[in-house]
């Protein structure tokens, strides 16, 4: 029997808003759309809104009502407890006075307010697979109140804010039905309503809002809504009112709320129950549930799902991110293990690495899809080999030869194009063995941030991770090939000797006790302590000589370990940055020079496994990441913190890699306690 999932949300009626402001809320749908906001229900960033769906290419995630007001009337008395803010950075919202509790329940999020002797809830989801939208109003007790729900439109980019008060859309009536139109040849409508008892009032309003996030960032913080009028209906106790907008046919909106309700929940119970036992309970649960909102069908690519699909295959990739991030192929295979191994969701691993095989050119892995394009972007030298670190992870798990036959002759070709070199200044050095990748104005690694034309990690060279991935890629190839290929096994058993051999010879820094972070750079070698060191040690065929690792370790532990996870960069090095904020080139300059990433404890904690037995640390991570929950993007895990304390959150509010390394070492915790328990269960016997 599984227990009720809930997130409690401490609050006190009359408490400090900017607490709601802070805390953010994220619904999605598997399509890679979404509904987000403050709990306070103030839009403070662009990427906010009621509906953002992911629309066929070339519009990708569009915001379609980013702004959405509620209030409600009692006579003469009224309490408005939605609002957005005006250019001032005010808010006739009074969310903080009447808001009595906030929580996520099974993942959706519910408020209850008070109000004048009246106690009344509203909840929001979305249907998973529909570009739509439900929010229900339910009375619990107290007498009857009206009920005022006013949507502004946008229909734009959720990255771009709308420039001026022109409004490329109509609103129609008809039969009792509202849509409202977008420019013509946009290739869809948003219809709207609020039940059969509702009046639609012919009002409109325009108006000016203020996104307090986007001026924090150093960007455009304003923008002008339209609004053509608001829905009303009177909420009494016994009954309801739902709220809906959506891109979908009208016939698809008309079924009851209570049987959708009861069908996403029984579907996220479905989920939970595929999960491993260990991870049906506590925070592992409320990860399992947040690992679900990155997994998606791509619903913007439709030509190219509809091709996949015609071959027999199923289409699924990785949200890296939310709010900005599309499918990264880095983040995608790093995230594999955690978010669909250890969940149970084995049919959807092995669909993720068929779907991205079909996108390998070059042999590169795609770095990342652009916001609404078919057409990916391949400036990566890692993903590459991240693919054949996921499908290790996923054979370890599941016995199916069939599909590691079928992607064999590929990573062949990937291994070939390496050795001949391929785009981006990608290949291998024939003196030595060696990956570099070295390219003007690009960073290939995963320390990527770039301003302009200022690339702040080039890293341009030989990065210590990269030989560690390839040299695993090589070991494993190796192996895959008895099975497939045994002619070809002692080319890659030769060559993975040689990498071995010339890593070595190159990579340990002496003085500081710790490994180089690149060779060959254009500077030269580079001897800052960064974290990428401990890739040699976490993989399935580390790199490292294990004489190497206590210290190495010890180096990263002593100057890199925060309890949200690992620095970027050492503290006292002249580029060391301590806080993730400001404009966006304070905010870069700080995104791999000292930020704490939460994704790289899993492979920290890996490696002190493999070198000392134990896994230290661990309970100080999760004892962080169960009070992060609440905070923040409540449910799911940030993208960065601060590398000094109190180590605030910034970056995405819910990043696929975070979300799945702290899974993944779950897992690993929970399945290792069981076993010592059941061990013991015997001996007793």
């Amino acid at each position: 029997m599984l227990e009720n999932r809930v997130i409690d949300i401490p609050w006190k009626a009359g408490g400090d808003a900017q607490a709601l402001l802070q805390r953010e809320w994220l619904v999605t749908n598997g399509l890679g759309g979404y509904a987000s906001g403050t709990v306070h229900g103030a839009s403070t960033r662009r990427y906010h809104g009621l509906l953002v769906p992911n629309l066929p290419s070339p519009r990708g995630r569009t915001s379609l009502v980013p702004q959405f007001e509620e209030s409600a009337e009692a006579g003469k008395d009224r309490v408005v407890f939605s609002c957005g803010e005006n250019r001032d950075g005010q808010s006739e919202s009074q969310a903080a006075a009447c808001l009595k509790s906030f929580r996520l329940e099974w993942r959706l999020p519910v408020w209850q307010f008070e109000w004048k002797g009246r106690l009344f809830e509203k909840r929001l989801l979305m249907p998973h697979g529909m570009s739509t939208v439900y929010v229900e109003y339910r009375m619990i007790e107290g007498e009857p109140v009206r009920l005022h729900l006013r949507p502004y439109f946008g229909m734009r980019s959720h990255e771009k804010l709308s420039e001026a008060a022109v409004w490329p859309f109509t609103f129609v009536i008809k039969q009792g039905r509202h849509e409202i139109h977008a420019e013509p040849h946009a290739g869809f409508e948003l219809k709207m309503g609020l039940g059969p008892d509702a009046i639609f009032c012919s009002k409109e309003k325009k108006n000016h809002f203020f996104y307090r996030v986007e001026k924090e960032r150093g960007l455009p913080d304003g923008e002008f809504l339209f609004s053509p009028g608001y829905f009303r209906g009177t909420l009494e106790p016994g009954r309801h009112l739902v709220f809906f907008a959506s891109t979908e046919p009208w016939e698809y909106l008309e079924a009851d709320f209570d049987k959708i309700q009861e069908s996403e929940l029984a579907r996220l119970r479905k989920l939970l129950q595929a999960a491993p036992e260990p991870m049906q309970s506590g925070m592992a649960a409320e990860l399992v549930l947040a690992a679900d909102q990155f997994i998606i069908l791509p619903g913007n690519r439709v030509r190219e799902n509809m091709l996949i699909k015609a071959s027999g295959e199923h289409v699924r990739t990785v949200i890296a991110g939310y709010h900005w991030f599309t499918d990264w192929g880095r983040d995608t295979m790093i995230s594999l293990e955690g978010l669909c191994l250890c969940t149970g969701r084995f049919d959807e691993a092995k669909a993720i690495l068929r779907t991205f095989a079909n996108y390998i050119r070059d042999g590169l892995l795609p770095n990342h899809f652009p916001e609404g394009d078919n057409q990916a972007v391949y400036n990566t030298v890692d993903a590459t080999f991240w693919y054949f670190h996921a499908l290790e992870r996923y054979l370890q798990y599941v016995h199916d030869p069939q599909t590691l036959e079928i992607l064999f002759p590929v990573l062949r070709a990937v291994i070939e194009k390496h050795i001949q070199g391929t785009a981006y200044g990608i290949g291998m050095d024939k003196e030595d063995g060696l990956i570099r990748g070295s390219i003007d104005h690009y960073a290939l690694t995963w320390m990527d941030a770039k301003v302009d034309d200022w690339v702040v990690t080039p890293r341009r060279g030989k990065p210590v991770e990269i030989q560690a991935l390839w040299y695993n890629a090589l070991r494993l190839m190796e192996e895959w090939s008895a099975v497939c290929e045994p002619s070809c096994g002692g080319f890659f058993a030769d060559l993975a000797a040689r990498v071995h051999e010339s890593f070595h010879k190159r990579f340990w820094y002496a003085e500081g006790r710790y490994l180089y972070d690149l060779v060959d750079g254009e500077k030269g070698d580079d001897a800052k302590l960064r974290p990428n060191q401990i890739f040699t040690l976490s993989l399935r065929h580390p790199l490292l000589k294990k004489d190497y690792g206590p210290a190495v370790l010890e180096s990263v532990r002593d100057k890199l370990f925060t309890p949200f996870g690992l620095r970027t960069l050492a503290p006292g090095d002249p580029e060391y940055q301590p806080h993730y904020r400001g404009d966006r080139r304070a905010r870069d300059a700080a995104y791999h020079q000292g930020s704490v990433w939460p994704w790289l404890i899993g492979h920290y904690l890996s490696a002190w496994h493999a070198v000392h037995g134990d896994k230290e640390a661990f309970q100080v991570f999760q004892d962080a990441m169960q009070r992060h929950l609440a905070d923040d993007g409540i449910g799911s895990i940030s993208e960065v913190f601060d590398a000094e304390a109190p180590f605030e959150a910034g970056g995405c509010i819910a990043q696929a890699w975070s979300v799945a390394e702290a899974l993944r070492l779950m897992y690993a915790q929970r399945v290792a306690r069981k076993a010592r328990d059941e061990a013991r269960q015997k001996a007793a016997v």
